[in-house]
């Protein structure tokens, strides 16, 4: 599938599971031009969607990131309790609750009504790829799409393969995946928690030790990490960074440091006794930091802002932006 040849006006993509990211993801999908049948496992989902994903329309629109009318888009979304509509889907995507058996009568119900030609895929973040394709009737159609939040916002997405996974269709997943705005990664062998939730949980872990320990405050980490790696990252990952600034500097470093790096197999008791105590962050106005109702309605609207803001700010450097810039260049020669 040549992504320049791709009309997403044809290929109709499902999402199960109307929470907050199956509506960011209908939105993106949206936005790229799908057909979407968006399928509500649970009545509540109902309640919710149409009005979260006609906000997430709006502000893309405000954002530039759509033109033409909002209708015309919102118009391609079916929004439904009915499995049958899914019949016609060249993908559905399972966006339900981290439980291995929720998932399983999802995929039972999925796979009751589409073609056996129908991709499947998942957008765990928890459940290794290999044992949710264990619990569907054609494993080597079934692939992990591991989704950024606001999805219809953020370039990241990772397409996972399991052991049974065909790779080829992971390729095909790959090529479509640019029409939705994404650089993704491919990931061609299946590992728990795949690649950048087992970079970030290495830094939770490391930055919750800090702050038990009383190296420092949890503001203090926050401030190290958005000063640090929060101005490069969007440019670069951590190869091209240590290339930029000098990779025997860091053989050097990490002969000294990575003995004394925490490998802790235990919850850390920080994050365990927020837990316990009901703290889920902001959606409940308490986590790490305590906020107010008003505060904690701020930082979700400052997210959204800051997230629309640095997808302007990337879009200008891409992947690619070093070889389009030698190129132009040499045309210009």
């Amino acid at each position: 599938m040549e992504t320049n040849t791709i009309d997403t006006k044809e290929i109709t993509i499902g999402i199960v599971g109307l929470g907050l990211m199956g509506c960011s993801i209908s939105t993106c999908l949206l936005i790229a031009g799908h057909p979407v049948i968006a399928v509500a496992p649970i009545p509540d989902d109902l309640v919710h969607a149409e009005k979260r994903i006609k906000a997430h329309l709006r502000k893309s629109k405000e954002e530039q990131l759509i033109v033409g009318e909002l209708e015309t888009y919102f118009n391609n979304c079916t929004i439904t309790e009915d499995y049958t509509q899914l019949k016609d889907c060249y993908l559905v995507i399972e966006c339900t609750l981290e439980h291995l058996n929720i998932k399983k009568t999802v995929y039972q119900k999925i796979e009751a009504v589409v073609a056996d030609s129908c991709l499947l895929a998942s957008n765990t973040s928890a459940i290794p790829i290999t044992i949710l394709q264990e619990q569907t009737e054609h494993p080597s159609r079934f692939f992990g799409l591991h989704w950024a939040e606001p999805s219809h916002v953020s370039r990241f997405l990772e397409i996972i393969c399991g052991e049974q996974s065909d790779v080829l269709l992971g390729e095909s997943l790959y090529e479509l995946s640019h029409c939705w705005g994404k650089e993704p990664t491919l990931v061609r062998k299946d590992i728990r928690g795949f690649i950048t939730n087992r970079l970030m949980y290495a830094m939770y872990r490391e930055a919750i030790h800090l702050v038990e320990n009383g190296y420092a405050t949890v503001a203090d980490v926050d401030r190290a990490c958005r000063n640090n790696a929060g101005h490069w990252m969007t440019l670069v990952g951590v190869f091209r960074w240590m290339d930029l600034t000098g990779v025997p500097a860091y053989h050097t470093v990490m002969k000294d440091l990575f003995p004394t790096l925490t490998n802790t197999t235990e919850v850390p008791k920080l994050i365990d006794d927020i837990v316990k105590d009901g703290g889920k962050g902001v959606s409940n106005a308490k986590g790490f930091y305590n906020y107010t109702p008003e505060e904690a309605a701020a930082w979700e609207e400052t997210f959204m802002e800051f997230s629309y803001e640095i997808r302007k700010l990337a879009a200008k450097y891409p992947e690619d932006v070093v070889q389009q810039r030698i190129n132009a260049k040499n045309k210009k020669m």
